[in-house]
């Protein structure tokens, strides 16, 4: 062997050996931060009463170890695909050397991040039976457990979704894929968390939604840089591109992790006083100071190491990044310790419907109610902040540049954002948990107003006009994933319009006369869910009407006009379904509430399906004036076009660009050249 190639193997082994050393360091500080808050925290050696079952040292310890085992694989693997899919260019949508790797290390990740979370399921058990480990193995508990109790079946879908990011993994080769993978890593983060303290907190809904969040932002930024730091120590190449994308991701990480901790802090505990006064008040008050820090090391990268990095040296770079995973997988320790501790005991009033509503029973509905009783829902204040944040950047960064966009179109857009405020956040919101009537008018004014002025404020074509081309020929930024997405097969299948007509109208009998309306009613995911569906279901059928933004399928507008006159009697014929059943949708949950006010659960009933019998006459005489301006606009274009092209032919061939005007004109001549010749 050359001595080149000695010394480039040297030099391997020693990156290679770097890495290691970091990974290592990382988990020592990960497993440091859990057994110093574990200890501080009271978990590590609780008082143990004679007489009751005891579940051993063996998982006490054993289950935040598998725990901490499963979220450290999870951050990894979620940083490992956001480099391939993100961090790293591409060539025309493939990857590229160094993101193969990262994609194939990817596998390996869920791999263990799946065994972890089967070691978790069996420590869980014997924590929640108060049994030994090895007594809770090879019995039937362990099978009920995995398929029957919210928190087995959330491992459970750890474990299935982990093996199945590891088998796919195995064959991706294209950036879409790699996203793919990524968009069902972050979704397996979840149902762990959400089935913890945030689901029997007394604000459950804002505890849960923080969680969420706070866990995948905080993913991604942890994930994303211990990856792009060992992607410093291996020496491999488009590091300064990384690490620049990574700090432009970096920030709203750290925006989301600060606001998401805050409603979660604030979901949890009922006091000031009980951050200094408990055991978890004092855990958070070590895992803000960790933010802190981290926060301080970010802003360091930003104004410092950066720019050194961009100029060829990384040295600097790969010692704030060491250190700042350090700080970050300690901080992951302490957060597995927080799962392990109680919150402080809340006070709670003795009443069921507090218990299923996270707030108390709302008085007997009344307009003045429905205008003063808000409610922070903060999955729908976020989307609403990002629906208005975003679209106000855009028309602000073209005004910066110095090209126009309509005014029609961005009021069209907030006026939408403001019925989406007023839907989710007023008292509305309130009562549509509680009156199936409310709910009706949620669920119409979601799917059935809201999409309207959204699709009219033409948010896609916005965002191709703001944003700007991948700084590489070939890469994917932002702007491109976005025409990637558009052209794909999904987005042409679900936006044909009879797709989007069925998708419309199927799904609405389908969630209410089949049992996914009571299962949705009785959890927070469920009513996010249902926002969801309504506003994307609404936002696709109305894109096949009057979108203003490109679509893969272009109707004629009398087409247009007979699809919207076929497809509004079935909301009709669905109300009349409604108004004329003799039994309750959902009908345990709404007795569980005891709502003692107004009338009867039936009659609330037969008034939603009034309420969806009535309610389409206002949005389709809305459409209706928009598809005739839209008609009117497109018919006043093709004769401004018609008329250009016969000047054009006009001038080059001396007539009027006009056939049979020409034509007449010519036998008018002809006509006169006979005379005079008479």
């Amino acid at each position: 062997m050359s001595g080149q190639g000695q010394a480039a193997q040297a030099e391997r082994r020693t990156e290679t050996g770097r890495t290691v050393k970091l990974v290592l360091a990382g988990i020592a500080a990960a497993v440091a931060g859990l057994v110093i808050a574990m200890i501080a925290g009271g978990t590590a050696s609780p008082r143990i009463i004679p007489g009751l079952p005891d579940e051993g040292a063996l998982t006490r310890w054993g289950l935040p170890l598998s725990k901490l085992a499963m979220d450290v694989a999870g951050v990894l693997t979620v940083g490992v695909l956001l480099a391939a899919t993100a961090f790293l260019p591409s060539d025309k949508g493939l990857l590229g050397k160094p993101a193969l790797v990262y994609v194939r290390a990817a596998s390996w990740l869920a791999l263990v991040w799946a065994g972890a979370a089967a070691a978790t399921m069996v420590f869980s058990l014997s924590d929640a039976l108060g049994l030994p480990v090895l007594d809770v193995l090879g019995g039937n508990e362990l099978t009920s457990f995995a398929s029957q109790v919210s928190q087995g079946i959330s491992l459970t879908l750890v474990v299935l979704f982990g093996v199945a990011i590891a088998l796919f993994a195995r064959g991706a080769i294209t950036a879409g894929a790699a996203g793919g993978l990524l968009l069902l890593a972050l979704i397996t983060l979840l149902p762990p968390a959400l089935t913890g303290h945030s689901a029997s907190s007394p604000n459950h809904d804002l505890a849960t939604t923080g969680v969420a969040v706070h866990l995948l932002v905080l993913a991604l930024w942890v994930g994303g840089l211990a990856v792009l730091c060992g992607h410093a120590l291996r020496r491999q190449p488009h590091l300064a591109v990384a690490a620049a994308r990574f700090s432009s991701m970096a920030l709203w990480c750290f925006i989301g992790v600060g606001l998401s901790g805050l409603f979660s802090v604030l979901a949890r505990l009922t006091s000031l006083s009980e951050l200094f006064t408990s055991a978890y008040g004092l855990l958070l008050l070590a895992k803000t100071a960790a933010f802190a820090v981290l926060g301080a090391i970010g802003w360091w990268h930003r104004k410092r190491t950066l720019p050194q990095l961009a100029a060829g040296g990384p040295g600097t770079f790969v010692r704030f990044a060491s250190c700042e995973i350090l700080v970050m997988f300690a901080t992951v320790g302490l957060a597995v310790a927080l799962s392990r501790t109680a919150p402080p005991p809340a006070v709670l009033p003795a009443d069921r419907a507090f218990e299923l509503l996270g707030y108390p029973m709302p008085p007997e509905i009344s307009p003045a109610n429905l205008a003063s009783l808000w409610w922070l829902d903060l999955f729908s204040g976020t989307l609403i902040a990002l629906l208005g944040g975003l679209y106000l950047a855009g028309v602000v960064r073209l005004a910066r540049r110095g090209d126009s966009w309509p005014v029609g179109r961005t009021v069209a857009w907030f006026i939408g954002v403001l019925i989406l405020l007023i839907a989710t956040q007023s008292g509305v919101s309130r009562y549509a948990k509680v009156l199936f009537s409310a709910h009706m008018a949620e669920h119409m004014t979601l799917s059935m107003l809201v999409p309207i002025f959204l699709v009219l404020g033409a948010p896609v074509t916005l965002a191709l006009r703001a944003l700007k081309p991948a700084a590489q020929r070939g890469d994917r930024g932002p702007r491109e994933w976005l025409t990637t997405i558009l052209h794909s097969r999904f987005v042409s299948f679900v936006s044909h319009p009879a797709i989007a007509t069925a998708i419309f109208v199927v799904s609405t009998y389908a969630l209410y006369f089949t049992p996914l309306f009571a299962a949705a009613m009785e959890e927070h995911l469920g009513h996010i869910a249902m926002t969801v569906h309504f506003l994307i279901s609404g936002s696709l059928f109305f894109w096949v009407i009057i979108g203003v933004d490109p679509a893969p399928h272009k109707l004629p507008h009398y087409a247009r006009l007979m699809l919207l006159f076929v497809t509004m009697p079935f909301h009709a014929f669905f109300g009349i379904a409604l108004m004329s059943m003799g039994t309750v949708l959902a009908g345990e949950w709404y007795d569980q509430l005891g709502r003692t006010w107004g009338v009867s659960a039936l009659a609330d009933q037969r008034t939603g399906g009034a309420i969806a019998w009535g309610f389409g006459e206002i949005p389709t005489l809305i459409v209706l004036i928009a598809l005739a301006f839209q008609w009117w606009q497109d018919d006043d274009r093709k004769a401004r076009r018609a008329d250009r092209r016969a000047d054009a032919l006009a001038a080059r061939t001396g007539g009027t660009g006009d056939a049979q005007l020409d034509a007449y004109n010519d036998y008018l001549a002809e006509l006169d050249k006979r005379e005079r010749a008479e």
